[in-house]
């Protein structure tokens, strides 16, 4: 059996998407290898192959899951959304009062007797929107989508509590999810002024919250850290604009053809150079070029999932599908944007090369729903090819007699 034949009869749904897949992993692996060997004679005593075989196994447990997910109907997302929806508030919650801090951020859930740690907004992040995508299906079938009413209490709700129990501790991943469910809702038809006042009040209560930390004064908390955040990258001055710096240096002296593989000199003062500022090292390493191939690959899969959705004949596949893009997207956009100084520091990982846990993770059950949705119409369409073969058949055969 040739490897083609291999290939498509166990990795269904979009041949191009799992090309995309598979290529970032590449790059994944080279850029992790290649930025953590600082971190490894800090922590390891020089053993470099401690960080990449512990990535290696991750990314391998990424793939596994998209593989996994791809092959379970699309369908039972839909019935799952609600409950993924309770659960993940519940974690939130469990996470915001008692969860593991860093940088006086409470982001991380340990899981008792395991020592494993889990980033809360991962799972929020999927449960929210596939808990979007369902309802907004539900409502394009039953004409309520323009009721004021239904879309409050089903939508709006849900997404203020889910963005509200992020913010505290990740002001940034909940942005990014507001903006994605609200890309989400204009797509499924929600009427503009309603959205329009969504954002009104979402942006006056970050403006209120804004005002009364500078009118006090405080430096201290999470809130204190947005305020410094910002004032660093207007003014240039503070730690982050350091790593900024340093990312500017590593990106000027990529050039347009880069120092190779393993060549980077950047990793050894960026902070994080393998996770927050891996699109730096990239660059560094394999130049311009490099970094558009990047940037294409995310842009690629957002269009690849346009065709989805053209081909889609479900509405909760399309907007699913769509959504779930949207946010791996967007995340991948604000990482690269803050390595290059158009955004503040955020902390967003780089979706599927950056080192880390629970981001590969849950971004290959990303990965594994949006091939899953693929998936279903590769079969509708085999399905549909199969019935117009038989009818050409009969066809023929009544012509012949």
């Amino acid at each position: 059996m040739k490897l083609t034949e291999v290939l498509s009869k166990y990795f269904k749904g979009d041949r191009v998407i799992w090309g995309v897949i598979f290529t970032l992993s590449i790059f994944s692996l080279l850029a992790v290898y290649s930025s953590t060997g600082t971190l490894a004679y800090k922590y390891q005593e020089g053993n470099t192959a401690y960080y990449i075989i512990k990535h290696f196994v991750l990314l391998v447990a990424g793939l596994s899951i998209i593989f996994i997910t791809h092959l379970i109907p699309y369908k039972y997302y839909s019935r799952l959304s609600q409950l993924f929806l309770y659960i993940s508030i519940f974690l939130l919650a469990i996470t915001l009062v008692m969860g593991t801090s860093l940088n006086q951020a409470a982001r991380w859930l340990t899981l008792p007797g395991l020592g494993i740690t889990i980033q809360t907004s991962d799972f929020a992040k999927l449960a929210l929107i596939m808990y979007i995508a369902r309802v907004l299906s539900l409502r394009q079938t039953d004409k309520k989508i323009n009721d004021f009413n239904g879309v409050f209490v089903s939508l709006i709700i849900p997404v203020a509590i889910v963005c509200g129990l992020i913010m505290p501790a990740n002001f940034s991943t909940a942005a990014i999810l507001f903006v994605t469910s609200f890309l989400l809702m204009f797509i499924g038809r929600v009427k503009v002024k309603y959205l329009v006042g969504i954002s009104g009040v979402g942006i006056m209560i970050v403006a209120l919250i804004i005002a009364g930390v500078i009118i006090s004064g405080s430096k201290t908390g999470r809130i204190g850290t947005w305020q410094n955040r910002i004032e660093s990258f207007a003014s240039g001055e503070s730690e982050d604009n350091y790593q900024v710096e340093q990312s500017k240096i590593a990106i000027a002296t990529g050039g347009v053809f880069g120092k190779g593989p393993g060549n980077s000199t950047q990793r050894n003062f960026l902070p994080s150079p393998y996770s927050d500022f891996i699109y730096a090292i990239i660059i560094e390493e394999y130049g311009l070029f490099g970094g558009i191939l990047v940037l294409s690959l995310y842009l690629f899969l957002l269009y690849r999932a346009g065709v989805i959705v053209r081909k889609s004949r479900r509405t909760f596949a399309a907007f699913l599908a769509i959504g779930l893009t949207i946010s791996l997207v967007f995340q991948a956009l604000i990482n690269m944007g803050v390595a290059v100084n158009i955004f503040p520091v955020t902390g967003q990982t780089l979706p599927l090369i950056s080192m880390g846990g629970s981001s590969i993770l849950f971004s290959g059950v990303a990965f594994g729903i949006i091939l899953s949705v693929s998936r279903s119409i590769e079969k509708q369409e085999d399905l549909i090819t199969e019935t117009e073969s038989e009818t050409e058949s009969v066809i023929s055969n009544e012509a012949e007699e």
